[in-house]
C-alpha cells in the first residue's frame, strides 16, 4: 500500500463572491485575513487569503455572471441542495475569540455569544456574501496527536461502521471510489 499523505492544512478552500472588492473589504478590512494571492484570466479573479501557515481561503469572481447568493444558519440543516455548511477558523484561545466578537461588533457584524461545545468554543457569524463563518479555540486540541476513538471527544453513542474499524484495528475495510465531474481538469 502506498504511503499515507502528510497533510499541512488548507492549501485553500475555495468559495465563490459576486463581489470581489467588497470581499477583500471583509476579509482583509474587517478579519484582518491578510490578501496574498490575486490571479485573474479573462473574465475569472481567484484571489488568496492568509488564514495559517500554509493555509488560504480563497474566492472565485466571474466578470459579467451575476451570481445570486443565499443565507443558511451554520448547522442547520438546508431545504435546498448542498454540499457545504460553514468554514471555521482556529484561534488561539478565549481572549482571541472575545476579541474577534469585540472586532466584529466594532464592523457592524452580527455575531453569536459564545457557544461552549464541550471541546470547542466558539461564535458564529456571516460573511459579505451570505456564507456561514465560525471561530473556534479547541479546550482540549485533537490535532497532531494518536486518536483514542473513547473519551469526551468521542461522544457519538451510535458512531458509523468506519469508526468501528478504525477503533478495532486502525484500518478501514473500503474506502469509496469517485469520479470526476463533466468539464474538468484533464486526469493526470
Amino acid at each position: 500500500m502506498t504511503t499515507q499523505p502528510r497533510w499541512r492544512g488548507v492549501n485553500h478552500l475555495a468559495l465563490i463572491t459576486p463581489d470581489m472588492d467588497a470581499t477583500v473589504r471583509f476579509y482583509h478590512g474587517v478579519l484582518g485575513m491578510r490578501l496574498v494571492t490575486t490571479l485573474a484570466v479573462g473574465r475569472m479573479r481567484h484571489y488568496f487569503f492568509e488564514i495559517g501557515d500554509g493555509s488560504t481561503l480563497a474566492f472565485f469572481e466571474w466578470k459579467g455572471y451575476e451570481q445570486p447568493t443565499f443565507e443558511k444558519p451554520a448547522g442547520l440543516p438546508p431545504d435546498f441542495p448542498a454540499q457545504f455548511d460553514h468554514v471555521s477558523f482556529t484561534l488561539p484561545d478565549e481572549a482571541a475569540l472575545d476579541a474577534l466578537a469585540a472586532r466584529l461588533t466594532e464592523h457592524d457584524v452580527e455575531v453569536t455569544k459564545v457557544v461552549d461545545h464541550r471541546f470547542v468554543r466558539s461564535i458564529y457569524f456571516h460573511d459579505n456574501n451570505g456564507i456561514a463563518l465560525e471561530a473556534s479555540w479547541w479546550l482540549a486540541d485533537p490535532t497532531g496527536r494518536e486518536a483514542t476513538y473513547e473519551g469526551e471527544l468521542w461522544t457519538d453513542p451510535d458512531p458509523v461502521p468506519a469508526v468501528h474499524e478504525l477503533a478495532a484495528n486502525g484500518e478501514l475495510e473500503w474506502t469509496p471510489s469517485t469520479h470526476l465531474a463533466p468539464a474538468h481538469w484533464s486526469k493526470s
